[in-house]
């Protein structure tokens, strides 16, 4: 594979998956917030057993604290996050999703079960493990 183009690949496909939700997927939820708004409030659905900071989303997502702290800053501004103070540390506040942002979770589930689906289709669990695990050592050589 001496001209591979991985990188080219990944962001091609990473384009696509956008415009397929863009074109498909509930437009209730488009309306509403942006890819990366779905992708937090998806992560902070998941994560209702435990406090979530804003560190947890600079780890999770691979960004930068200012970034991470602009796009906490914009969905509280929209209703959709609220800051609450934690007990055992008063400089840090847990990050809590709104109710509105509670019934778009529900929404963005069922979109991303469908685009699941449709990603994996024709996809033996082995060879799902195998990329999964790909895309992991990818990650881990960027960081």
């Amino acid at each position: 594979m001496k001209d591979s183009k991985i990188g080219i690949e990944l962001r091609g496909l990473n384009n696509m998956i956008k415009r397929y939700i863009d074109k498909h997927l509930n437009k209730k939820v488009v309306d509403q917030i942006t890819g990366t708004n779905g992708w937090i409030i998806t992560y902070l659905s998941h994560n209702l057993d435990r406090d979530v900071f804003q560190k947890d989303l600079e780890e999770e997502f691979g960004v930068t604290r200012s970034t991470a702290s602009k796009v906490i800053n914009l969905m509280v501004q929209k209703g959709l996050v609220e800051r609450h103070s934690v007990p055992y540390d008063a400089r840090l506040k847990k990050l809590v999703l709104t109710p509105k942002a509670s019934k778009i979770s529900e929404l963005i589930n069922e979109d991303k079960e469908t685009i699941e689906k449709l990603l994996t289709k024709g996809f033996s669990d082995e060879e799902l493990e195998t990329l999964q695990s790909y895309i992991e050592r990818m990650k881990n050589n960027l960081q």
